[in-house]
This record gives structure tokens, sequence and C-alpha cells, in this order.
């Protein structure tokens, strides 16, 4: 089977090893994110499965690792389904196809004309609310086939995640169908009712408060602890576990199917970034699709932060301005014409993003003060998956945004008024849309794609 390799490095790793979360190179000072190779001999499936785990299993890396490991398709066919009911008996609802289309509610209000629009793709119907499940339900089942082959350790570790809510439900709906015990480490402002379901689901809550001097996320720390104690990452940040961005990747793959299946396209994409998981399944999974040669276009990426903390879009600044450089691009050119010129130059932006891959301190660290906003779902202190985030905009010819809180309010009511009930967190990316309408960066003849990813609780 093809080996896995770090997006950062470029060094590869045998695709059978066992629990092959972290490339082996990572804690030099540079960036490392272990994933698989797209086989491109796969295809692109068509629709008719409505589990997205079952229909995409050819492009996983869990199906392959069952295959060469004497597992049929059969039997990892059942198996997803075994794990797929489980979660039905906890969370009341499995995996399946995810509405994504026109809304006209809000294609109205933002004033788009004529086949252009503001496609959505909901959410909030899906595992515990979110798409975090999408990522935790791939890793689990790549998990467990390590177990059914004999690849995984005996006796079974805990898991471990880092969360303030949406992740921690997931994982914590997933652990308990799965049944292997999990450990949460979260904020002391997390909201009760997570809290709350959390211990209904059995999960051990560790909370976590920040030190003086210590910069970073105290929850980030204690959960790395555990990992170095024994644990399982069962997380969503590519940087601590690079296969899980594949579960996400369902999301974009899900897109593209319903884009054929109009046919039509979107023009810009627009996700909310805390982590960087989400944003970065999107880019690896368009352009997976646009390799296997699936009619479709990549969109611009327009990753969106809060003022709160933006350390995605300084990265981006940092990358672009040496790219700008280099281009001889002034510098007081605006944002969509520095990207539009960057995209042009592919070499360029392969050479300064290994550069930037390998001195990683000099574009991303720990946000300075704790972060605050009402979105507080997407208020890391770093954005652990920034490196595949910022290729997709630099290669795509997007740029990160960055909201106010009014904003980010404003998004949240018209998503409310359009029938939506998605939470300030999962309205993010129609705030960057907003935004950008606001600078008049969108024509009213394009069209436009927003992810509603939590529920309001």
């Amino acid at each position: 089977m093809r080996p896995l390799r770090c997006q950062g490095c470029g060094r590869e790793v045998p695709g059978d090893t066992p629990a092959p979360f972290r490339c082996p190179a990572a804690g030099d000072g540079g960036d490392h994110v272990l994933g698989r190779v797209l086989d491109r001999g796969a295809g692109f499936p068509s629709d008719g499965e409505s589990n997205p785990f079952i229909r995409y299993r050819a492009l996983t890396h869990a199906h392959a690792l069952a295959e060469v490991r004497g597992l049929s398709d059969a039997a990892f066919v059942a198996l997803v389904r075994d794990l797929d009911a489980a979660v039905a008996r906890v969370d009341g609802r499995g995996f399946v196809e995810t509405p994504f289309g026109q809304s006209d509610a809000l294609s109205e209000a933002l004033g788009f004309q004529g086949a252009s629009g503001v496609l959505v793709k909901d959410e909030t119907g899906n595992v515990s609310g979110s798409h975090k499940g999408r990522h935790l339900m791939g890793l689990a089942i790549l998990l467990e086939v390590h177990a059914r082959t004999g690849l995984a350790r005996a006796p079974w570790p805990r898991l471990a995640i880092a969360s303030c809510g949406n992740a921690a439900l997931a994982a914590a709906v997933l652990a308990r169908a799965w049944g292997r015990p999990l450990d949460v480490f979260i904020p002391p402002g997390a909201n009760p009712a997570v809290v709350e379901r959390l211990r209904v689901l059995q999960a051990a809550v560790h909370v976590c408060h920040r030190q003086p001097g210590v910069p970073g996320d105290p929850c980030t720390h204690a959960f790395r602890r555990a990992v170095e104690q024994g644990a399982l990452p069962f997380c969503c940040q590519g940087s601590e576990c690079g296969l899980a961005v594949e579960g996400g990747e369902t999301l974009a793959w899900e897109m593209v199917s319903a884009l054929v299946r109009r046919p039509r396209s979107i023009d810009r994409l627009f996700v909310q970034v805390g982590g960087g998981a989400l944003a970065s399944a999107c880019v690896q999974g368009f352009g997976e699709a646009v390799r296997l040669g699936v009619p479709v276009a990549l969109p611009r990426l327009h990753p969106v932060q809060t003022r709160g903390a933006f350390p995605l879009r300084r990265a981006w600044e940092l990358v672009a301005a040496r790219i700008a450089a280099r281009l001889r691009i002034s510098p007081e050119a605006g944002d969509a014409a520095l990207a539009a010129a960057i995209a042009r130059d592919r070499q360029a932006i392969d050479e300064e993003l290994a550069w930037a891959s390998a001195h990683r301190a000099r574009f991303m660290w720990p946000w300075e003060s704790e972060p605050r906003s009402i979105a507080h779902g997407i208020l890391d202190d770093e954005t652990y998956d920034w490196l595949a985030v910022v290729r997709g905009t630099l290669e795509s010819g997007g740029w990160p945004l960055v909201v106010s809180e009014e904003r980010l309010r404003e998004a949240h009511a018209l998503g409310r008024r359009a029938g939506f009930r998605a939470d300030p967190t999962g309205t993010a990316g129609l705030a960057g849309l907003l935004e950008l309408r606001a600078a008049r960066g969108i024509g009213p003849a394009e069209s436009a794609a927003v992810l509603f990813t939590g529920a309001e609780r």
C-alpha cells in the first residue's frame, strides 16, 4: 500500500504503521502533518450510498489498510455499519449526507443575482450537532481496522482530546458508542450544557486553567501530556493526528458530488477557522476531486477568523509578503490583487511554503493574549493546520478574512432569519462573506458557499 507522507517535511512512513498519528520528525521546530497519499486509480465514487464513510471508502487510508491486512470490502462495510449503528443508539442519529444547496433567503438578503447565490452546507443536524464527528468517525474506523487486523496495542489505551465544545461532544459520542474510555480537557468557561452532556456520555472531564506567563492553550498542554503518557490523540488537529483530516474530507466530497449532480460551480468558499481542520479538509477534499478528474473547479478559499485571535491571517500575511517580495509585487497591493498575482506562480508558492514549514515558529505561534469572542469555537491560540490552509488560499487566489464581533452578530442573526439554527461559531463563515461583500470584494454575479457547522445549544 502507499506510504503515509508528512505534508511538512516530506518524510514517508509505512502505511501499515500502528497508530500513525504524527510524523517521526515532529518536534524539530518544523511543521509536520502526516497524511495519506491519494491513490489516483481509485476513481471518484458515484452517488447512491447515504453513509459517507461507505460511499467514499475507496478514497480512505482506512479502507486501503483493511484491504492490505486481509479484511474484505464486505467486512469493512459491515464494520462501518456496526459502528454507525452504535453511534445512532447513543446520539439518536448516524452519519448520512448532510444538506448542501442554495439558500434563497440568504441569496436575496445579500443581493445576489441570476444563477449566482449563497449555498449552505448545513452541519447542524450532523452527529452531535456539528461537523466534528466526521473527523473522529474516520479516525475511529481506522483504529477499529487496526484492532481487527492485529495492529492495535493491548490493552486498549485511553483516548484524549482538548476542546471547548463541539469537538469534545463528538469525541464523547464516538467514544461512548465505541466503548472506549475518553479524557476531555476543557477550559473553565465551557458551556455548562456541554459539560453536563460530556458527563452523561461518561467522559472524564478535566478543567484546565491558564497559568501566568505560560503561552498557548492550557487544554492543549494537558492533552499533550496525556498523549505522552500513552493516550491516543482522538482529536481534530492535524499536527496531533494527521489522519483525522480524512474523515472531514467527506464533507468536501459531498459538496463536490452535489455540484456535479446539478451541475454548477461555486466561486468562493468561506470557512470559519480555529484549529484549521475543517478548512484543511475542504482544501484537500476539493483538490483531490480535481486530481481524480471530477469536473469541478477549486473555489477561492476565504478562511474566517475573529479579531479576538487571528493567527492564520498573521501567518498568511508573513508568507504572502515573502512571495510578494520575490515576485516584485508592490506592498501597497490589496489582498485581492496580491492573491491573484501569487496564485499564478505555483513554484514560488511551493518553495516559500517549504521554507515556512521548516521555520514554523516564524509564522505560527500562540496568540499573545487570551482570545475572546462570541464565536468561542474558533478561538484556538494557534491554527494547527495552518500550512494546508495557507496553501489552499494561495493556490486558489483567496485570502483570510478577519471579522468583528458586530459582523459575527449580524451573520448569526441573518442565519437565524434564513431558517438555520447554527450558533455564532457555526455562522462565522457567513460573517466573512458579509465582510467581503461590504468591502465590495465579491460581485453580485458570483456564487459563494458557507458551512454552518455547530447547532445552537
